[in-house]
């Protein structure tokens, strides 16, 4: 029978704590939901309820992220996030899923697309990272030495009362998309857990240095060329800068692209009705990939799939 009510479950997954969301079990097509770097589950609140009539979501929190555990020895590569991924869909039986990333967190959904094509019908791609060089110079700071104890002074030394202020003053000035205030806000609140802090340095080191973005999956976007790609992005995006979407869609001609006009960073938060629809199409409208052997031999080697 149905599930239709949203629930926050734990699951234990190598002896480490997961937390995930899930909503419509047994009620169609299963859509992992994958945040960005610094974030949380709760990033798809906009949208993960009007989602699950019809569909199976589910998600997680990222191991050191969210009220997932965040061991000083986890694995906080692309690969190992991926592979995480992995193991929790096989935990809950879900033989394979459209895997939708939202900034670093597509990223980890085109990792998981070339480490596990048995397991991906779709892949939807939402401000992602991973494509290109160019990033916002917060970001970029990130990955210098002496990041975290930066972070944890600006924790410990910034009371919970003007960090507020300080967003709704940000609010106020609106020279920013409110969403794009709010992802800030909720990251620097995030901070004060020094297993996150660390966790989030790590991730940071490993797909980021000072002059950018430290991996390019752009390399690899062929693999994804028999694969059923939505590319979406705002306009106002200044964390990851619009034409990194715009040339994927270059690369893969058959993916689709939808650009919401006025929206920043985070386009499902700010225009979430119309990203619920275009997801809800795009999952119903699409035939989901081959995920066998042979389906991978083809892409790696750039062999035209047979008429």
């Amino acid at each position: 029978m149905a599930d239709q009510s949203p629930q926050e479950r734990e699951i234990l997954l190598h002896g480490q704590r997961v937390s995930y969301r899930e909503t419509g079990r047994g009620e169609g097509p299963t859509v992992l939901l994958v945040h960005g770097l610094a974030a949380s589950s709760r990033t798809w609140a906009p949208v993960f309820d009007a989602l699950g009539g019809g569909l199976h979501v589910i998600a997680p929190d990222l191991l050191g992220h969210g009220a997932s555990e965040a061991p000083r020895s986890g694995d906080y590569s692309l690969g190992g996030y991926a592979t995480g991924l992995r193991d929790l869909l096989a935990a809950l039986d879900v033989e394979r899923a459209t895997i939708v990333g939202h900034s670093f967190g597509g990223g980890v959904a085109m990792q998981f697309a070339h480490q596990f094509p048995e397991f991906t019908e779709r892949v939807v791609l939402v401000s992602s990272g991973g494509l290109g060089h160019d990033l916002t110079l917060a970001l970029r700071a990130a990955s210098l030495p002496g990041t975290e104890l930066v972070l944890r002074s600006a924790a410990s030394l910034t009371p919970p009362w003007m960090r507020r202020a300080a967003h709704r003053l940000a609010h106020r000035v609106g020279a920013a998309p409110r969403s794009d205030i709010d992802g800030v806000h909720t990251a620097l609140e995030t901070f004060a857990d020094r297993g996150t802090r660390g966790a989030f340095v790590q991730t940071a080191r490993g797909a980021l240095e000072p002059s950018g973005q430290r991996l390019d999956g752009a390399q690899r976007l062929h693999l994804l060329e028999e694969v059923p790609v939505l590319l979406v992005g705002g306009n106002r995006d200044r964390v990851i800068p619009l034409a990194h979407t715009l040339a994927a869609h270059d690369r893969l001609p058959d993916s689709r692209l939808e650009v919401f006009d006025g929206a920043g960073h985070f386009p499902h938060a700010e225009q979430p009705d119309r990203f619920v629809g275009l997801l809800r199409d795009f999952v119903d409208g699409t035939a989901p990939a081959e995920g066998d052997r042979d389906a991978l031999r083809r892409r790696i080697l750039g062999i035209p799939r047979a008429c």
